[in-house]
C-alpha cells in the first residue's frame, strides 16, 4: 500500500467534508453569532462529537478492525470476517436502542453536566429548557453513528477507505442545507434547526454506508444476540479503547463544562470556533493516518512482519509532522487574522474574533500531539492492547482537569479565561503522546529511524521561519479580512499561499526535504 496515496485519498474527501464544515460554521457565525443560543447548540452538539470520536473513530475501530482482520488472515477469508461482524451487530443494535432511550430520558442532567449549568450566564428556566430540547434532537445521532462505525470498519478492512471517509460529507450537507433553507428569524430558531439537522445527517451517513457495503458484496443479517468468545474479546477491548482513543474529546467535554460554569456568554462558542479550525489539520492528517495505519499495521503484525510495521509507523510519523508543524505555526502566529477572515461578519463581532483567535493560538500548541496520538495508538491497538492507552489517557484527563481548574479562574482576571481550556487541553495531549511514545520504545515496538531523526528538527525550524514571516504578512492583509466575501477570500488566499510558499522554501533551505525526498515519499510502498 502507498501510505501517502492512501492518506491523500482519505485526506481529499476529508478536505471536502471540512470545507463544508467550515462553510457551515461561517453560516452559523453569521446567523447565530456567539451567545447563549449558540452555546446551547454547541453543548448539544458536543455529545455526538464526543461519542463519534470515542466510538466511531476510536473504540469500535480499535477493537473491531484487528479482530476482523485476524478472522480473515486465519484462513476463513472475508466470509469469516463478515460472520464476526454479524455477531457484533446482533449485540450492538439492542444495546444502542436501550442506551438511546436512557439518554433521551436523562437529557436534563446530561445537558447540565456538559454545560456546567451555564452558571456564569444565569440562564432562565426557558433558556435551559431550550438547551435540553436541543440535546434531545441530537442524541439519536449516537445510535446512527455507532452503526456507521461498524459498517465503516468492515469497509476499511477491505481497503475501501474512501467510502467511509466520504460519509461525514453527508452530515455537513445536511447541516449546511438546514442553515441555508430553514434558518429562522432569530438565533434560537436557527439553533433548533441545526440540532435537528445533526440527526438527519446521521441517517444519511448510515444509508450511504449500508449501500456501499451491499455494493462490496457485504450484506449483514440481524441475528439474535449471543455473547461468544469473539464478541467477549471485542467487548473487553472496546471499554478501555473508548477512553484511550477519545482522550482529547473527553478533555474538550471537560473544558466545555468548565467554560459554561465559569466564563461569560459566548465563551463556549469562541472555544468552539477555535477548535473547529484546530480540528481541520487533525481531520485531514491525524484521523486519515490513523484510519490507514491501524489495518495496515495489524495485517503486518499478524503475518510476522514486525520490521515493516515499524517502518510504516515511522513514515506515518514523518508525514504527520511534515504536514502538521506548519499548521501549528500558522495558527500560533496568525490565528486571529484567520479567524477574522473566516467568521467576522453578521452576528459574529470583532470582540468574538479576538477571543476565538486567542483560543486558536492556544489550541494549536498541542496540534502536533493531537495528530501523533493517531499515529502511535495503532501500535497498541494492532497488538490488541487497549489497556495501556486508556491508562495513559486517564492521566491526560486528570492533567486537563487540573489545568482547567487552575487556568480558567486565573486567566479570567485578565479577561483571558477562554485561553484556559485550550492551553490545558494542549498540555494534557502533549503529555499523553510523550507517554505513548516512551512505552512503545521501552517495549521494543517502536524506534525512530535515522531519517526521522534527521528531518524532524529541520521541519520544526522551517515551520518557525514560516510563522515569523506570517507575523509580518498578517498586518498587511488585515484591512481586507473584514470586507466583502470575495475580498476576504482573496486576503485569506494570499495569507495561506504566502505561508505555503515560505514553508516549501524553508524546507529546501534547511535541508528538511529535497525534491528527491518528496518523490521517494510519494512512491514509497509498505507492502501488505
Amino acid at each position: 500500500m502507498n501510505l501517502a496515496r492512501a492518506l491523500g485519498s482519505i485526506g481529499g474527501l476529508t478536505l471536502v467534508s471540512r470545507v463544508l464544515a467550515l462553510g457551515r460554521d461561517q453560516l452559523q457565525a453569521g446567523y447565530v453569532g456567539a451567545n447563549f443560543a449558540s452555546d446551547a447548540f454547541l453543548v448539544a452538539f458536543r455529545l455526538p462529537n464526543m461519542f463519534r470520536a470515542l466510538f466511531a473513530e476510536g473504540a469500535f475501530s480499535a477493537a473491531f478492525i484487528p479482530l476482523f482482520n485476524r478472522k480473515v488472515e486465519e484462513g476463513g477469508g472475508t466470509a469469516a470476517g463478515i460472520d464476526f461482524a454479524e455477531r457484533a451487530l446482533a449485540l450492538l443494535f439492542p444495546v444502542l436502542l436501550v442506551m438511546t432511550a436512557l439518554l433521551l430520558a436523562a437529557a436534563w442532567p446530561l445537558t447540565f453536566a456538559l454545560s456546567g449549568g451555564f452558571q456564569r450566564q444565569h440562564p432562565t428556566a426557558e433558556q435551559f429548557a431550550f438547551a435540553v430540547q436541543l440535546s434531545r434532537f441530537t442524541i439519536p445521532y449516537l445510535m446512527l453513528i455507532s452503526l456507521v462505525s461498524l459498517l465503516g470498519g468492515i469497509l476499511n478492512s477491505l481497503n475501501r477507505f474512501w467510502v467511509n471517509a466520504a460519509a461525514p460529507i453527508l452530515l455537513n450537507i445536511a447541516m449546511v442545507g438546514g442553515l441555508v433553507f430553514f434558518h429562522g428569524h432569530d438565533p434560537y430558531e436557527t439553533a433548533r434547526v441545526q440540532a435537528m439537522s445533526v440527526t438527519v445527517g446521521g441517517a444519511l451517513q448510515l444509508a450511504w454506508l449500508w449501500w456501499a457495503c451491499r455494493q462490496a458484496g457485504v450484506s449483514l443479517r440481524l441475528r439474535m444476540p449471543r455473547i461468544d468468545d469473539d464478541v467477549r474479546q471485542m467487548l473487553r477491548l472496546i471499554v478501555p479503547a473508548a477512553t484511550g482513543a477519545g482522550a482529547a474529546q473527553i478533555n474538550l467535554a471537560i473544558s466545555t463544562a468548565l467554560a459554561g460554569k465559569f466564563l461569560s456568554a459566548g465563551s463556549i462558542s469562541a472555544i468552539y470556533y477555535a477548535d473547529r479550525l484546530n480540528q481541520l489539520p487533525l481531520g485531514l492528517i491525524g484521523i486519515g493516518l490513523g484510519t490507514v495505519l491501524l489495518p495496515v499495521i495489524s495485517r503486518l503484525l499478524s503475518s510476522g512482519r514486525d520490521v515493516e510495521a515499524m517502518e510504516t509507523q515511522n513514515r506515518g510519523l514523518e508525514l504527520a509532522l511534515f504536514l502538521t508543524l506548519p499548521a501549528t505555526a500558522a495558527f500560533v502566529f496568525a490565528g486571529e487574522a484567520i479567524i477574522r477572515g473566516l467568521f467576522q461578519h453578521g452576528a459574529f463581532s470583532a470582540d468574538d474574533a479576538v477571543r476565538a483567535g486567542q483560543a486558536l493560538s492556544a489550541f494549536s500548541l498541542g496540534l502536533p500531539s493531537y495528530v501523533l496520538v493517531k499515529v502511535l495508538t495503532p501500535g497498541f491497538y494492532a497488538r490488541a492492547d487497549t489497556r495501556t492507552p486508556v491508562r495513559l489517557a486517564l492521566y491526560s484527563v486528570a492533567i486537563n482537569l487540573i489545568g482547567n481548574l487552575i487556568l480558567i479562574p486565573t486567566l479570567a482576571h485578565w479577561e483571558l479565561g477562554q485561553i484556559g481550556p485550550p492551553l490545558a487541553t494542549a498540555l494534557a495531549s502533549t503529555i499523553n503522546v510523550v507517554s505513548l511514545y516512551v512505552v512503545l520504545v521501552r517495549r521494543g515496538h517502536f524506534a525512530l529511524d535515522p531519517q526521522v531523526k534527521r528531518k524532524v528538527p529541520r521541519l520544526a525550524l522551517a515551520a518557525l521561519l514560516m510563522g515569523g514571516a506570517l507575523l509580518l504578512v498578517a498586518p498587511l492583509v488585515a484591512p481586507y479580512l473584514t470586507g466583502s466575501f470575495i475580498m476576504r477570500g482573496v486576503a485569506l488566499t494570499v495569507l495561506v499561499g504566502a505561508g505555503v510558499a515560505i514553508y516549501a522554501l524553508a524546507c529546501v533551505v534547511t535541508g528538511a526535504y529535497r525534491l528527491a525526498d518528496l518523490k521517494t515519499l510519494l512512491r514509497r510502498r509498505a507492502s501488505t
